[in-house]
């Protein structure tokens, strides 16, 4: 936290309050109904609300014990400390005391425990520790007190009364409980007394004479001490300062001399003390020092300093030399300085009672040389000014002889609204008494701090606000009524207001941008219930014309512009402004979707609109447009937020569930349930300055801060993750009231009376930090905005997110470069390692040549002894195991630790598929790296227990060479494969040969039979049974003679269960199993009985094994077979629409034989693929689950297995011609997002510069019957590779056929088939003419 407003004291002459107690310095000011305590500028110790109490009027605190007495108008309240020597310092309650008068407006400490209440009656209390609180002295009064204060060694009370001209002396005649008396005497001045004030001693338990000081209207400062302790006046006065006479203008000056005059006294003590701590610090000092000297002289003379100020920078500086001395000295009052240049400034307030300022002295607290002012302004405002004591008094010209260090201010209310204008340079916030306050944000070398710009109290309620102009004007949304006021002078003034009539209640208002240099002012609108409202145009006033007082109405500074309703299939629940986040709202000349969002609306069934507009001032209408749309499925929305950079972020009715959106691709990024005690209160967005999104959510004591997170498909890893957490429970006990971002990263919080602006610093140790394992530096915190950036942006090309991409790209000769200039520069150039590794962008657009890595290798082969290049050119084992070796010795500054580690593992698991890259092909290289990654990591993340994603069954199940596969992950589980492991792998899922699949599962059971000492046939019974082996587990039965049921269950396989009698046995043996919690052996008992479906409902149900269902109904009935088909129509492909995996659907419809369903599941939503669902992508998405919508469901990596798929087969290419060119192209698109999402910038660069559309269909696509689809061949929608396309249309019987004849096909030197046509150049994407492109997008 880098600066605090406490809140608002009040113009009360003891609203303030500062002791030094046990070695600490403790001011105490109230403010409203708080009692806030504070140990420095911005240390807040603690705040204290006392309910009870309407008004607080007046605090004080006792120096020799620490209590703080505070009270309203009829209570006092005592607080002690506690906890101080365990280092969590806190005032609590003591005791509660109720006075005898209703009108207490002053208090006063005196002997220990003794406390002087001054009101309508004065009353001398004390308050013990463990005893109730009794009143020995009660005196009625004539006049009320004002002020009233006990002398340091408790004899006497000085008090004043309003407008009072006698000040009373009160003399205690005795001290003790039981007889407490005082008289009275009266000090008389010539005018109004405004201020007293004690000497201090050095210590609380010095005594010293009596020294009294007051201040007059006169402009007089008169010193009174005591004389004759038995005369009937106890002080005389000794002295006095004519403030009028002690500034005149020095000869030359242009500064106008003014009658106001402003004064304070520096105690002795304080003085002394700080004089003597600079006289110490400069020993060191070699030059010779004018200043020091000046006050080396002072100090000899042991003075009590009177400062007299102008208000114009002017001051002067008395000494009272003897004052008060017992030793009887000769008195004397001497100017100690006559200067200009002390900045505390006091604007000329217009109302009289905010005009006055009282202050407030003391020492040693910035530095042991430094003396405090704080000034206790009653226009609501504490000002602290530190100044070093040889300035302050130095004769010589000085500009600046005081610092500004902080001001303390705020509401006497709590605050109830955030809200900023749009450059986030200024806020105002409000409170239900319809008080608000503008603060300006300014940065200082000490920070960020909020200094109060204008204020207003409003007549009318006030239910939404709008700042413009950089502060400079603020709109207020009444019931019936807009307000404009002109809030650049202290107190803000209203310039007119705008009566409205609507048919439903005003939501929101909100500033409408407007191109830069087109228009002549600011155009407000507000959104009705019934989506109609109003557009006001504001003029900007000219300077020097008030426009609340213009005589005629048609110079107006605020005018009705047009009114408006926009059109929408469903009413909505709330429309909103949405946040300013990255570069400041603008509008342009087109109203398109790539406009600046301003407002979000949302319907009840949890419908999200971005909105957007455009001012026709010519035709003085307002246009708007919706640019995104997302069904959130979530009815009911309590609280919602969006940025101005296309997010939004969703509370549902509990307010305890949020969902964070990507409104330009409707896909849901981040869902997260917290406590029942977690409240969201509050949503607020910002971004760093290249648009990565930061949100706050606010709890009722805190706030964490979230931040966006490069997209993860590889891991799965959340989109979103808390970075910081803001705590307010220490400083305040109320709940936070709202927050809100300014510019620049900095976070205001107003909780209770108080706005806490919180910076971008982040400290090093936080948990959520350290959890990122983001790079230590050697200061103790972190900017926020940095953190984002090193969590968001592009990734450097050996990270292993971006290597794993690449090898899903088909780019393995790419990795393999990447991987060996990376080995070279460890070697060679560690301290010059960049995010590129100095690689030519070139080399990340050429396309691939699978086979050149084998090319490579087999060339090294056979010439590696005659080769002159020393650096490898394919990451082998002996290179991986070099470059291993040198990552774990050199930290990348570029990566976390965490990521490093992986990128070894992606080392290792390069060099191992290397080895057998010639024997396999794409696919297969893709599904053994990530396999082999997936082992490196089962013994370090639980999660990799659950197997491999259906990502890399996908990829097996796609590949040529999967005999090669069943070899190496059988070798991975050393020969010993079991069904876990199986299962681990997708093994079952992806073997597509019936013969290979029946013979991994026999060895499966032959595992499983052997995986225990005993050698269990219970273990391998579902498998053998499943392969139709009876036989065989009869065998394994006989010799099972350790096992008690041998004997029942050899008879019982010896049956025939073809008989009906039989099957009813096994049926009931396995409803008995299922009894017992058996399951698998359930299963395999009601595979005995032929009861397939059953079997399979056991591993669906009570396994929770899909793999197992789905392996035992392809073994046992075959890939055509109904209970398989109805396993992956009713199980499998829900379960896929439901989680959005489009990995899953592609396998689903494949097995089902719908090939080109396959292909668009890669692209359309699943649920409008499945029978019985709308089959337009269009469709409304209301019953979509929210995983479905998931930005998980979009990765990347599935362009890929598009461009394999369409071109695979006759049935998969025409499944391609039913996704419409608008959807291919979204899908294009959506993926480049993706990819720099992901920080993998170059690869979205290479995907949107290589692509390859089909050609444009004559005429519109419609489904085709069987013998039209093969007149209508769509292999000629091909660029090229028509050739290569597998004919897997049913043949027809006509001998007539338009397919034109292939041509003669030939290997090229890397084994690919080719025409005998040479080969046409790479076609690239042909950006469409302007009116093809806006039809794209409906206009």
């Amino acid at each position: 936290m880098r600066a605090v407003l406490p809140g608002k004291p009040p113009a009360k002459p003891q609203a303030l309050c500062t002791a030094h107690w046990d070695g600490l310095r403790v001011i105490t000011y109230i403010s409203g109904r708080a009692l806030i305590i504070l140990g420095d500028a911005q240390k807040i110790l603690q705040t204290i609300y006392i309910d009870d109490a309407a008004s607080l009027e007046a605090v004080t605190i006792d120096e020799r014990s620490g209590k703080i007495a505070v009270c309203d108008n009829i209570h006092i309240f005592i607080y002690r400390p506690v906890g101080k020597e365990e280092g969590v310092l806190r005032w609590s309650q003591q005791s509660e005391s109720q006075g005898e008068e209703r009108q207490i407006s002053a208090l006063s400490w005196g002997s220990p425990d003794e406390l002087l209440v001054g009101g309508s009656i004065l009353t001398l209390w004390h308050f013990p520790d463990r005893e109730k609180p009794f009143s020995p002295w009660t005196q009625k009064l004539a006049n009320p007190i004002q002020h009233v204060q006990f002398s340091p060694d408790a004899s006497l009370i000085a008090s004043i009364g309003y407008h009072d001209r006698l000040v009373k002396i009160w003399r205690r005649r005795a001290f003790g409980s039981d007889d407490t008396r005082f008289d009275v005497s009266y000090l008389r001045h010539p005018s109004t007394v405004t201020d007293i004030h004690w000497r201090k001693p050095w210590h609380v338990e010095q005594n010293v004479e009596d020294l009294l000081y007051t201040f007059c209207s006169d402009n007089k400062i008169r010193v009174w001490t005591a004389t004759d302790n038995h005369a009937l006046s106890v002080l005389q006065q000794w002295g006095e300062i004519d403030m009028n006479i002690s500034i005149q203008p020095r000869q030359g000056s242009l500064m106008a001399l003014t009658d106001r005059r402003y004064a304070f006294v520096i105690d002795s003590r304080d003085f002394s003390a700080a004089a003597e701590r600079a006289v110490q610090s400069s020993h060191a000092e070699t030059h010779e020092n004018h200043a020091l000297e000046h006050l080396i002289e002072i100090a000899n003379r042991s003075p009590e300093i009177c400062v007299v100020l102008d208000g114009h920078g002017r001051m002067s500086a008395w000494g009272l030399e003897n004052a008060g001395s017992k030793n009887h000295r000769p008195a004397n009052v001497f100017n100690i300085a006559h200067v200009e240049g002390l900045n505390i400034s006091f604007g000329q307030q217009s109302n009289s009672d905010e005009d006055y300022a009282r202050f407030y002295t003391f020492a040693g607290t910035t530095s042991d040389t430094s003396l405090t002012v704080l000034v206790h302004y009653y226009d609501g405002r504490i000002n602290w000014f530190d100044t070093q004591v040889t300035e302050l008094f130095d004769p010589s010209q000085r500009q600046y002889r005081v610092r500004f260090k902080a001001t303390w201010s705020g509401h006497d209310g709590p605050v109830k609204k955030i809200i900023r204008s749009l450059s986030g340079t200024t806020i105002m916030s409000r409170t239900d008494e319809n008080h608000a306050v503008v603060w300006k944000q300014t940065i200082s070398k000490l920070g960020p701090r909020l200094i109060r710009q204008s204020s207003l109290l409003s007549d009318e309620h006030i239910h939404r606000s709008c700042v413009l102009d950089n502060g400079k004007l603020l709109v207020n949304l009444h019931h019936d009524a807009i307000s404009l006021w002109d809030t650049q002078s202290y107190s803000a003034k209203r310039l007119m207001m705008c009566h409205f009539s609507v048919s439903s209640k005003p939501l929101c208002v909100l500033q409408i941008p407007t191109p830069a240099g087109t228009s002549s002012g600011i155009y407000v609108a507000t959104i009705c219930a019934d989506m109609k409202g109003i557009v006001w145009k504001l003029v900007p006033q000219v300077k020097g014309v008030p426009g609340a007082d213009r005589a005629n109405g048609d110079s107006s500074v605020m005018e009705e512009f047009c009114d408006f309703a926009v059109d929408l299939p469903e009413p909505l629940s709330y429309v909103l402004p949405v946040d300013p986040a990255g570069s400041l709202a603008t509008a342009s000349d087109f109203l398109d979707i790539f406009a600046t969002d301003i407002a979000l609306a949302y319907s009840v069934s949890g419908t999200l609109r971005m909105m957007t507009a455009r001012i026709d001032e010519r035709g003085r209408r307002i246009d708007w447009l919706m640019t995104s749309t997302v069904e959130t499925g979530i009815p009911h929305i309590s609280l919602a937020s969006g940025s101005s950079i296309r997010k939004a972020a969703v509370i549902d009715q509990s307010r305890t569930r949020l969902t964070i959106w990507d409104t330009t691709g409707s896909q849901l990024e981040y869902d997260q349930r917290f406590s029942e005690t977690d409240v969201i209160q509050d949503l607020d967005w910002t971004s760093t300055p290249d648009n990565q999104s930061v949100l706050a959510v606010g709890f009722p004591h805190r706030v964490i801060l979230l931040s966006q997170l490069r997209y993860d498909y590889l891991d799965a890893k959340p989109a979103w993750a808390a970075i910081h957490e803001v705590l307010i429970r220490g400083l305040t006990p109320h709940p936070i009231g709202d927050s809100c971002w300014l510019g620049g990263g900095n976070l205001a919080v107003g909780a209770g009376n108080q706005i806490l602006l919180f910076d971008r610093d982040v400290e090093i140790s936080d948990q959520f930090v350290s959890e990122f394992r983001l790079p230590r530096r050697q200061s103790a915190t972190l900017d926020l905005f940095q953190v984002v950036r090193r969590l968001n942006g592009p990734l450097p090309v050996f990270h292993p997110q971006f290597l794993g991409q690449c090898i899903l790209g088909g780019k393995t000769a790419l990795v393999h470069k990447i991987m060996t200039t990376l080995l070279h520069k460890l070697k060679f150039e560690r301290d010059e390692i960049d995010s590129f590794l100095d690689l030519p962008l070139q080399i990340l657009s050429e396309e691939d040549q699978f086979m050149a890595g084998g090319a490579s290798k087999e060339m090294h082969s056979s010439f590696a002894d005659f080769s002159i290049e020393e650096d490898p050119q394919v990451v082998d084992e002996n290179v991986a195991a070099s470059l291993t070796e040198n990552l774990v010795k050199v930290t990348l500054p570029q990566i976390s630790h965490h990521e490093q580690f992986y990128l070894a593992d992606i080392v290792e698991c390069v060099a191992a598929v290397e080895k057998h890259r010639r024997s396999m092909d794409e696919n297969a290289a893709r599904f053994l790296l990530f396999f082999r990654q997936h082992m490196l990591r089962r013994g370090r993340s639980p999660d990799a227990l659950l197997g491999v994603s259906w990502r890399e069954i996908t990829w097996a199940f796609y590949s040529g060479s999967q005999d090669i596969l069943i070899d190496l992950v059988s070798r991975s589980f050393h020969g010993k494969m079991l069904w876990e492991h199986a299962r681990e792998s997708g093994m079952f899922m992806w073997i597509t040969d019936s013969t290979a699949l029946r013979a991994q599962l026999e060895v499966i059971a032959r595992n499983e039979y052997t995986k225990t000492y005993e050698k269990s046939p219970v273990n391998c019974s579902l498998y053998y049974l499943a392969l139709g082996k009876k036989a065989v587990l009869q065998g394994l039965w006989r010799m099972a003679s350790w096992n008690r049921e041998q004997a029942s269950t050899v008879r019982l396989l010896a049956n025939n269960f073809n008989e009906p009698r039989w099957k009813t046995a096994a049926l009931k043996n396995a409803y008995a199993l299922l009894g017992k919690h058996r399951f698998e052996y359930a299963a395999a008992f009601f595979l005995l009985a032929g009861a397939l479906q059953d079997a399979v409902n056991v591993c669906v149900h009570q396994l929770d094994d899909i793999q197992l269902a789905v392996t035992i109904a392809r073994v046992y009935e075959g890939e055509d077979g109904p209970v398989l088909q109805e396993l992956i129509e009713d199980r499998i492909l829900p379960h896929a629409a439901e989680s959005g995996n489009r990995w899953m659907a592609t396998w689903a419809f494949w097995m089902l034989k719908k090939r080109d369903r396959a292909v668009r599941a890669l692209i359309s939503p699943i649920h409008s693929l499945l029978d019985g669902s709308p089959s337009s992508p269009d469709s409304p998405d209301h019953n979509i689950p929210l995983r479905a919508k998931s930005y998980l469901s979009n990765d990347p990596a599935l362009v890929v297995l598009y461009r394999q798929l369409r071109e695979k087969t006759v049935l998969t290419l025409r499944g391609a011609t039913m996704i419409r060119p608008r959807e291919e192209w979204d899908f294009i698109l959506r993926n480049a997002r993706l990819y720099s999402r992901m920080g993998c910038d170059l690869l979205a660069l290479d995907l949107v510069r290589n692509w390859e559309f089909l050609r444009a269909a004559p005429t519109p696509v419609k489904r085709l019957s069987m013998a039209s689809s093969r007149t209508n061949d769509p292999r000629q929608l091909l660029r090229r590779r028509s050739s290569l396309v597998v004919d897997d249309l049913p043949q027809l019987t006509s001998p007539r056929s338009t397919v034109p004849p292939s041509p003669e096909i030939k290997e090229d030197t890397f084994g690919k088939a080719t025409t005998g046509a040479k080969k046409p150049p790479p076609t690239v994407f042909e950006e469409p003419d302007a009116s093809s492109l806006l039809d794209n997008f409906g206009f």
